[in-house]
């Protein structure tokens, strides 16, 4: 599946001393992905919208777990949070790191290399039924905030098309009487209708998905 990526796909070596390495500016990653920007907007325009970085190392030899990523600057050192089990961080940024010279060093050894990109999921309302423009909505609501994001450069921006919802196990989703079922991945990908944005009729699903991700595709 293709990833929300609002820049390019950054691939950044790792360099520093020891067992711990200087790997990007903290800056640097928040600026270039826009982060910042995600977390400017008021609140009710980031409404049920979430902004993952997702930091994959090329080896796939390595775990979540291997990825160890601490800021630095001067003699203070934070910690960020740790990568969930599918290597995505949810990060916050933090004004007093916004230097220059705060950098994040890594676990990982000189030379290895991680994939970058940004994943977007929309927060489900409780339960197993939801009005339709609640969930579905939120395509427009998230396009609006990369626009936003992106500033000058966004008629360069991606945009997002559907909603990925992910399932433990085979499922069923349902709206106004016509039936989804998952693919081989336990996944139901739906893109907008006008038509049920504007009647909003209930999605009814036969489990609550685990995950409804926001995807270009």
């Amino acid at each position: 599946m293709k990833k929300l990526v609002l820049l390019p796909l950054l691939f950044l070596s790792l360099q520093a001393h020891a067992a711990e390495r200087e790997w990007v500016p903290y800056k640097k990653l928040v600026e270039d992905l826009r982060i910042d920007k995600f977390y400017a907007l008021p609140a009710a325009e980031r409404e049920r919208l979430n902004l993952f970085i997702s930091i994959k190392p090329n080896n796939p030899a390595y775990k979540p777990s291997d990825v160890v990523l601490t800021a630095v600057k001067g003699s203070e050192r934070q910690p960020l949070p740790a990568l969930s089990p599918d290597f995505r961080m949810a990060l916050v940024p933090n004004p007093a790191l916004l230097s220059d010279d705060t950098k994040i060093m890594t676990s990982l050894p000189k030379g290895e290399k991680s994939k970058v990109s940004m994943i977007a999921t929309t927060t489900l309302p409780d339960g197993t039924q939801w009005p339709y423009a609640s969930v579905m909505g939120n395509v427009a609501r998230m396009n609006q905030a990369i626009k936003k994001m992106a500033g000058a450069l966004s008629m360069f921006a991606p945009s997002v098309k559907s909603v990925v919802f992910k399932f433990a196990k085979p499922a069923q989703l349902s709206v106004d009487g016509k039936v989804y079922a998952t693919d081989d991945k336990n996944q139901i990908t739906l893109k907008p209708e006008s038509g049920w944005l504007k009647q909003n009729p209930s999605i009814v699903a036969s489990e609550r998905p685990f995950e409804a991700e926001l995807s270009e595709e």
